[in-house]
């Protein structure tokens, strides 16, 4: 059997395969942050099709910390009963998945929240974090994270990459304190590292905790792959289960997390396998690559090579939610996603996020539109 469908454990969390839907905003949430029906049925779709771990969409700890509408939550007690519909619903079909942990710091909805933003420095209409703001929000990724246990949920995963709050800290183009939260890379992966130590605390040394980080910033002045480099030590010091690597923010053009199109000629399918490469020569935790993967061929090179153990898949898994399945069944015809990003469209203007082109294709084909 291919290593990429080979069952493998992180922990106490056995996998069936080397796949991972990586955490994909899905829009589907209540007003409230609470898991919808809707919600549930992709979380379904995403298990029968075979994805070895599902990972949230981004679900913010506190109310401030909301990025967008319709946005997963776990900022409340409330909330843990439609977060248990949702894991139960993946165990059923014999699924595991993780819930990802996030704070959006200055790019906060504060239209949507009513509540001031804040970041590592006062930008826009965000507010400079104190002391007692880090102190809070170390207790509410803690009050996160049990919360998620509580629900069922296999694992967590710190949201740290794409330019929100722990990636606004770790990168010196949004973060410009000058106390022991900014300066020396060291100093600003400070905050990284008391919410690890605060969500370790509350779930327990045998609950997987995961982050997500980025390969680097694609910014003047931002993150570095060396800066990452030994921010992924200091994590694996700190005793972190997997590390997710990704790259880009919403500031950094075409090298944006969501790239549009295909690689150029020379680019590798895979957007940072080179940082995956250094940072596999460094540090032995577990790696989930995402990124551009959207062939059998490639995703077998990269894990028979050692550049990757995990291959997490997002916008794949929207055009594809049975992709891993057909790759199982002997079917190695490319992914059909086309990296447009015309499926986050739908989920800006609250209809949920889906693939348009496979919608247009179904109603040429006169088939019923689904309910996103």
């Amino acid at each position: 059997m291919s290593l990429i469908f080979e069952s493998t454990s992180i922990k106490n969390m056995t996998l069936a395969n080397r796949f991972v839907r990586s955490a994909t905003w899905e829009g589907l949430a209540a007003e409230d942050g609470a898991a919808t029906p809707e919600l549930i049925e992709v979380q379904r779709q995403l298990a029968r099709g075979g994805v070895g771990l599902i990972i949230s969409g981004h679900a913010y700890v506190s109310r401030e910390g909301q990025a967008g509408n319709r946005q997963l939550g776990v900022w409340s007690d409330a909330l843990i009963p439609g977060l248990a519909a949702m894991a139960d619903a993946i165990h059923a079909l014999g699924g595991k998945t993780a819930l990802q942990l996030a704070h959006a710091g200055s790019r906060a909805a504060h239209k949507l929240t009513g509540l001031e933003p804040m970041g590592p420095t006062a930008e826009g209409a965000a507010r400079e974090m104190t002391g007692a703001d880090m102190k809070d929000l170390t207790e509410a990724f803690a009050g996160a994270a049990l919360r998620a246990r509580t629900a069922g949920f296999d694992a967590v995963q710190i949201h740290a990459a794409h330019g929100y709050l722990l990636s606004q800290f770790l990168s010196p183009s949004f973060n410009r304190r000058t106390d022991g939260y900014g300066g020396s890379i060291g100093n600003r992966a400070r905050l990284l590292l008391e919410v690890l130590e605060s969500v370790r605390q509350a779930v327990g040394p045998g609950f997987p905790v995961l982050v997500k980080v980025n390969s680097e910033d694609y910014l003047p002045d931002g993150l570095t792959m060396a800066d990452m480099i030994r921010v992924a030590a200091l994590l694996e010091e700190a005793g972190i289960d997997a590390i997710e690597m990704s790259g880009g923010t919403f500031l950094s053009g075409k090298n944006m997390p969501s790239r549009v199109g295909k690689p150029g000629p020379g680019e590798p399918e895979a957007y940072y396998e080179a940082q995956a490469r250094a940072l596999k020569s460094k540090v032995s935790t577990p790696l989930m690559l995402v990124g551009g993967i959207r062939t059998i061929e490639n995703a077998e090179r990269l894990v028979s090579s050692g550049i990757a153990d995990y291959l997490a898949l997002s916008r794949p898994l929207i055009r594809e939610p049975d992709l891993v399945a057909r790759w199982r069944s002997g079917d190695r015809k490319s992914a059909r996603c086309v990296s447009d990003n015309g499926c986050f469209a739908p989920g800006f203007a609250g209809k949920g996020v889906y693939c348009v082109v496979a919608e247009r294709e179904r109603q040429g084909a006169g088939e019923d539109q689904p309910q996103s």
